[in-house]
């Protein structure tokens, strides 16, 4: 490494498989570089895509793309080839790293699944010591990235990549898929192997740390940091006084909007759907009287928040947070969430919505039912929501503070002290 770079401001270097954010993990990643930035961090973003967001840019976050695409947006062969080593990723922030790095630096890897690949962890390797990972899911651990059987929609037991493991067909397209997510993991855990202490691995709920342990990760690695949440709006949504049930998140089987669809069409109340995905025409047909608007800027969020009664969280996996769900309650929306999601029992205790067996369509559509009938309960849990909302998340300071504490971990830098917006603590 050049001598040049010894003696200057320790950098963050935020690494992602996308610079534009399409859902909630890359748009948590990008969120983390805008607020580091912020507060006088200089900060650079290595992405597997081509580089480009003209607004962090503004904000002075540097850009680096290794020009890369979504593993689903390339020929089968090439996926294949590339989910498992992305040969092109790898190099990039190797010769990023060897060119431009510093010695200082900080490295915080956030989504690698669908173009870096394991490739990034051999490529990350040389500042291994200066690495904080962030588990948004669960590819860190398992080979699906759910602890979800999808053959018998059953959450997983298994010790990830056991003989068990390896035995039990729970892809959602394939063994032949299964085997090959199976080799995938395997390499990735081959190459964070060599240090059973570090990188540190940040968990966005406690109840994730129960799996990680489960696959082998000590304890001395996991530290929770929970997501910040803002409200969908600025002012409560009268919801006692809306009708609609609405759903925000991709229109993907595991996400469970067509078990929504058809219980909401069994209860007879309004659907609102907002998102995009592979199950719209199923969910058209399950419920043809649904209003589904399909995918929406953040910005443009708050005018359809503003129309929900309750918003309907339904995924069928351990959904290890469910950030809309604690946007919607910010909001004073009452949330109806799948029991499996770790959110649920928080929601129900505090009285701000209901579990749900998704499964149970009859159950699933009596629930909606009764809250499509009950304004008085549906007030009480409009201002319970109001109540628990801000013990569900971190506020985006919080957070931020969370973020420099765990840099602080790996590096001996003061630059890493806490610090207020706009002013660096040195």
């Amino acid at each position: 490494m050049s001598n040049k770079t010894q003696g200057r401001r320790s950098r963050i270097v935020v690494v992602n498989d996308f610079s534009q954010a399409r859902g909630g993990a890359t748009g948590l990643a990008l969120r983390s570089a805008s607020l580091l930035a912020q507060r006088g961090y200089e900060v650079v973003l290595l992405c597997g895509d081509e580089g480009r967001n003209e607004a962090l840019e503004q904000e002075g976050v540097r850009i680096f793309g290794a020009g890369g695409v979504h593993l689903l947006h390339s020929r089968t062969r090439t996926a294949l080839v590339d989910g498992l080593y992305h040969v092109k990723a790898a190099r990039f922030v190797r010769q990023w790293i060897q060119t431009h790095g510093r010695s200082n630096d900080v490295y915080h890897l956030h989504g690698w699944s669908k173009i870096l690949s394991p490739a990034i962890f051999h490529a990350l390797k040389p500042v291994e010591s200066r690495l904080v990972l962030h588990a948004h899911d669960f590819f860190l651990a398992c080979p699906n990235g759910a602890f979800w059987d999808y053959q018998t929609e059953e959450v997983c037991s298994l010790v990830p990549l056991s003989s068990a493991c390896l035995q039990r067909n729970c892809d959602r397209r394939s063994y032949a898929q299964k085997l090959w997510r199976v080799a995938r993991a395997g390499l990735r855990e081959q190459l964070l192997a060599s240090s059973r202490t570090s990188p540190e691995i940040l968990l966005i709920h406690p109840k994730m740390e129960h799996f990680f342990l489960r696959s082998g990760v000590p304890q001395s690695r996991l530290t929770v940091l929970r997501n910040p949440a803002s409200p969908f709006c600025d002012k409560p949504v009268s919801a006692a006084q809306n009708k609609k049930f609405v759903f925000f998140g991709r229109l993907d089987a595991e996400k469970g909007p067509l078990e929504l669809a058809k219980a909401a069409r069994q209860a007879g109340v309004p659907l609102m759907v907002v998102g995009e995905g592979p199950l719209e025409g199923a969910i058209r047909s399950a419920y043809p009287g649904a209003e589904l608007v399909g995918w929406k800027e953040r910005a443009e969020l708050p005018d359809f928040a503003a129309q929900a009664r309750v918003l309907v969280m339904p995924s069928k996996y351990p959904e290890p947070f469910g950030l809309v769900a604690v946007e919607a309650l910010g909001a004073g929306i009452p949330v109806v969430a799948a029991d499996s999601a770790f959110l649920a029992d928080e929601i129900v205790a505090a009285g701000a919505g209901r579990a749900v067996s998704v499964a149970d369509q009859d159950g699933f559509a009596s629930i909606l039912r009764e809250l499509a009938a009950d304004d008085v309960e549906l007030a009480r849990m409009s201002e319970r929501a109001l109540e628990i909302a801000p013990r569900m998340a971190k506020d985006d300071e919080s957070w931020c503070d969370g973020l420099v504490e765990a840099y602080g971990r790996v590096s001996s830098s003061s630059d890493f002290m806490i610090s207020v917006p706009g002013a660096l603590a040195v």
